[in-house]
């Protein structure tokens, strides 16, 4: 039979059924399925120890012959090919439609991503400095954006060629399916990829349909959209666009934000698919910032002065669209992409005017436009070798982008938050070029993949500003990584697997343009580099849940960390090195009565393995990473009326406590734990489709600091999540 996907698992249809045959065995007590048999032979070896320790701890582990199960997505990323993550050599997570709009208001990625082990999503209640995403501690000292992780949306890189990346631009309302990435197979994707976030949207398939929605919520949150889907004489379009708003619950937190997406299909043969995607976003938000212990504790809805003072604020209109063509010949195939787009920002930070004699101080609005393209292309063969199948890719990634940046005053005379004086004038130049070539061979019970890539990225600044000095110059990082893994099939519901990499960040351009003496931009900043380890096992227990199980170590050297910040603006540094090491854990179940269950763990010990000193003074060895808590844990249990479709669920999410800079001396961010509680009505009346919710999250009212902002000046590190919030939506959906 086939058994639905638990909760933020894509249903997929089994890949390659193994049998024809199929019979009936009890595996448990009191529960029968209907399993596959092998087209090979069924194993006869003697089980191995670990099967002993395993079958103790899990009396259904084991099963003689393949469970048909559903619990099985299908993934890309990491071997690049289509691939089910049961037989995949890594730590992947599909999160699927059902959970990215599992009654939430699609806006920010943080709504689906707490489900997923090893990945760490902050919703820092600022929406002029995007969510706050780390993935094993990568990324974690970002001020702003996403960076160590790389970011995809339908094929196109959200990340730029530098590494630093806007998950904000990610389409939610039209996702069928988000794909993280962790661990050693991430650094096949390159510079900055500590891990992988992928989305996909769907394509326009079937009958014409249009749907509408609209969501309400506190701090007078309201979200509309709209959106028609189908295909018309093999021509399969998707249209969407939404605008939301927020007063946002600190102070001085008010946002707004336009979205709209095109997605057309086309194959032109049986073999071929030509696949268009435009997207844009535009978005005024002011910046709260962050606050000091003392004021969060008085009122978290608080601000601090200065952040009023200068009106902080952020202004954003960013326009890409992509061409993708794939084409089969028989069992080897070939992708070709090509995309291009624009960037506009103009930001208001709370950086006081320069003092009395520093010619170099650039002004405290940072204002730019950015034109940006790149285009990649592979050749993916798949052969019969050894007894087995060999799958091969070769592929190349090129991406640049061009800033024309300026810099001002924000003050004029004594009126602060306008735009004076000109401080700076330059054209800033990025472009990597990445080559890489995977393999993986899979045989009766043995896989074993490997890969290699080269990456370069070229920075180049040409300064039109000279009244202060030149600080035009070019500086380029190199580097050749490369992936090893083999996995295991203890039993046929039971993989083991090892895997190990070499990873490579390179800086940003915002971490190298005030990190230089005197906060010019800085030409000595090393890249970081990192050794990954991990070992995994998943596993079906019985025929109803999915065990995922990864244990990893990452020593990495030259660790990028944040010397200062204030007023918005940060500067880094070379550390020494550092080790992470820690256990992530996913269990999936479908129980009885509909119920179904998800569980997600992380343990992450993330210190200094060697001293430094940095401008807050020593750093010690044994210290922890700041930003990065050392649990998680998330809990959901959900349940359906498939006759009403009503359905309901309950969801619990913990952290520890979370140090805030170097020292590990400040008053940390302490540990929470929040619930969340949801209901919904899923109706449909002939071609009528329609879902209402209502969802009430951090239900007992708990208050906490939500992130945390890693070395922040004045000590103004901490960011409050809201109390208790509501948020209610309606959607209707027609089809013709």
């Amino acid at each position: 039979m086939a058994i639905a996907a638990a909760p933020g698992l894509r249903a997929a249809p089994i890949i390659e059924p193994r049998s024809t045959a199929t019979v009936d065995r009890e595996i448990c007590p009191k529960m029968k399925f209907r399993i596959n048999l092998n087209k090979t032979k069924i194993m006869r070896q003697n089980p191995k120890r670990l099967a002993v320790i395993l079958a103790a701890a899990f009396p259904c582990l084991g099963v003689a012959a393949e469970t048909a199960l559903t619990l099985d997505a299908v993934v890309v990323s990491g071997s690049r090919v289509e691939h089910n993550t049961f037989d995949l050599p890594a730590a992947v997570d599909v999160v699927d439609a059902a959970r990215i709009g599992a009654d939430q208001a699609r806006v920010n990625a943080s709504e689906a991503l707490a489900a997923v082990p090893g990945i760490t999503v902050q919703n820092r209640q600022n929406y002029a400095q995007d969510l706050q995403i780390s993935s094993r501690g990568f990324g974690a000292r970002s001020a702003f954006g996403v960076r160590g992780i790389r970011l995809v949306a339908d094929g196109i890189p959200a990340s730029m060629p530098d590494g630093q990346g806007q998950v904000a631009t990610f389409n939610l309302d039209r996702a069928e399916r988000i794909e993280v990435l962790r661990g050693p197979m991430a650094v096949v994707y390159g510079n900055h990829a500590g891990g992988v976030i992928q989305m996909f949207t769907a394509d326009g398939s079937g009958r014409p349909s249009v749907e509408g929605g609209f969501v309400a919520g506190s701090d007078n949150m309201w979200k509309a959209d709209l959106t028609a889907q189908g295909e018309v004489d093999g021509l399969g379009y998707v249209i969407d666009a939404s605008r939301f708003a927020t007063d946002g619950y600190r102070d001085h937190s008010k946002a707004e934000r336009d979205q709209a997406m095109v997605k057309l299909t086309y194959r032109p043969s049986q073999d071929g698919k030509l696949t268009f995607i435009a997207n844009s976003f535009k978005q005024t938000a002011d910046d709260p910032q962050g606050q000091t212990w003392a004021g969060y504790q008085a009122d978290p809805r608080s601000v601090a002065q200065p952040a009023l003072d200068y009106n902080t604020r952020k202004r954003i209109d960013h326009m890409q669209g992509g061409l993708t063509y794939e084409h089969r010949f028989g069992d080897q195939s070939v992708f070709v992409s090509a995309y291009a787009g624009q960037r506009s920002t103009t930001q208001y930070q709370s950086i006081p005017p320069g003092p009395q004699g520093n010619p170099k101080h650039s002004g405290g609005i940072i204002d730019f436009d950015r034109d940006f393209a790149g285009a990649s292309t592979r050749w993916v063969g798949r052969f019969q070798l050894a007894g087995g199948k060999l799958t091969t890719t070769v592929g190349v990634d090129y991406e640049q982008s061009v800033d024309q940046r300026r810099g001002y005053e924000n003050f004029v005379g004594a009126t602060l938050g306008v735009m004076g004086t000109l401080r700076r004038l330059e054209e800033d130049r990025v472009a990597s070029f990445d080559q890489y070539a995977q393999a993986e061979w899979q045989g009766e019970r043995w896989t074993f993949s490997g890969g290699l890539r080269h990456s370069q990225v070229a920075f180049d600044v040409e300064d039109a500003y000279l009244s202060n000095g030149n600080d035009s110059g070019s500086v380029s990082y190199e580097k050749t990584t490369p992936t090893l893994a083999a996995m295991f099939r203890l039993t046929p519901t039971v993989n083991l697997y090892v895997s190990a990499a070499r990873g490579f960040e390179a800086p940003t351009f915002g971490e190298l343009f005030y990190s230089g003496p005197g906060g010019t931009f800085s030409y000595d900043l090393k890249p970081s580099t990192s050794t990954h380890y991990e070992t995994g096992l998943k596993a079906f227990v019985g025929s109803n849940t999915r065990l995922d199980l990864a244990v990893f170590q990452i020593e990495t050297e030259d660790e990028l960390v944040v010397d200062s910040s204030l007023g918005g603006r940060t500067t880094y540094r070379n550390a020494g090195q550092t080790l992470r090491r820690g256990i992530e854990a996913a269990i999936d179940s479908r129980w009885a009565n509909n119920l179904s269950s998800r569980l997600a763990y992380t343990l992450l010990d993330a210190r200094y393995d060697e001293a430094f000193t940095s401008s807050s003074g020593l750093i010690n060895a044994g210290n922890r990473l700041p930003g990065v808590p050392a649990h998680t844990l998330f809990g959901e249990l959900a349940w359906k009326h498939p006759a009403s479709g009503f359905h309901a669920a309950v969801e619990g999410i913990a952290r520890s406590k979370v140090y805030v800079e170097d020292t590990n001396t400040k008053q940390v961010a302490p540990g929470y734990a929040i619930a969340n509680l949801r209901f919904g009505i899923d109706r449909k009346y002939g071609d009528v489709s329609l879902r209402s919710f209502l969802r009430f999250d951090n239900i007992f009212d708990r208050q906490y600091v939500g992130s945390v902002i890693v070395g922040a000046g004045f000590d103004r590190f901490y960011e409050a999540a809201p109390g208790r919030t509501w948020l209610a939506g309606v959607s209707a959906r027609y089809q013709f």
